[in-house]
């Protein structure tokens, strides 16, 4: 493999023996996604990233989805469509630097599609928390945050014709241990309703999403 492969897939060689932190290169991402080409280019078919490190699969994932939305011209339903893809988008790693990097990472890319457009006051307010929620650090294997608390992830539904999102927060744990295989996916590729929700929130407008921190 040459130097500059290795250099894109390692940070250092102590992170790999601490961590065992080896990261994917984009020709494999697209490789494996392209497996399942018809959801990477859903807007709302879900993906969790386990060890989503700075969040290669992810932004291949979110590039995907936002490539939906070239030809809107309405900066509100730009907006919102964005956020149907970002919410649609989870990852959890256990160094927080990577968590961070891929929030980073993220956001860029949806600032990158919106452009140069004045942004609706809110907007990146609301981007910024929802990376937040579904961009976790913690240990995928014990289900805990970095805090030692339980990984929770919130499922964001929009609401048609509203420009709102509702939100539910579900544990992790219970969606990967319990007997019946849950799937992000039916049978049929349609997204599948968490169910059991720890806590449930009203509908808010999508530039105002960040206030669910107020109901915390």
């Amino acid at each position: 493999m040459p130097d500059n492969e290795n250099t894109k897939q390692i940070k250092s060689r102590q992170r790999v023996a601490d961590h065992g932190e080896v990261f994917t290169n984009p020709r494999e991402v697209n490789a494996m996604l392209d497996l399942v080409r018809d959801e990477s280019y859903r807007l709302d078919s879900r993906f969790l990233e386990p060890a989503c490190g700075d969040g290669n699969f992810l932004i291949e994932i979110l590039h995907r989805k936002l490539s939906l939305l070239q030809d809107i011209k309405s900066q509100t339903e730009l907006e919102f469509k964005s956020l149907i893809a970002v919410g649609s988008c989870y990852g959890i790693d256990i160094l927080p630097d990577n968590a961070e990097a891929c929030r980073e990472r993220l956001f860029a890319e949806v600032v990158n599609r919106i452009g140069n457009k004045a942004r609706t006051n809110g907007y990146e307010e609301s981007l910024r928390y929802m990376l937040k929620k579904n961009i976790v650090c913690g240990d995928a294997l014990t289900y805990r945050t970095a805090e030692d608390k339980p990984i929770t992830f919130c499922e964001w539904t929009p609401i048609a014709g509203s420009m709102q999102f509702s939100r539910r927060d579900f544990q992790f744990d219970f969606l990967v241990t319990q007997s019946h295989q849950y799937s992000l996916f039916d049978e049929q590729g349609e997204v599948q309703s968490f169910d059991e929700p720890v806590r449930s929130y009203p509908p808010l407008h999508y530039t105002q999403l960040y206030r669910y921190e107020e109901h915390v």
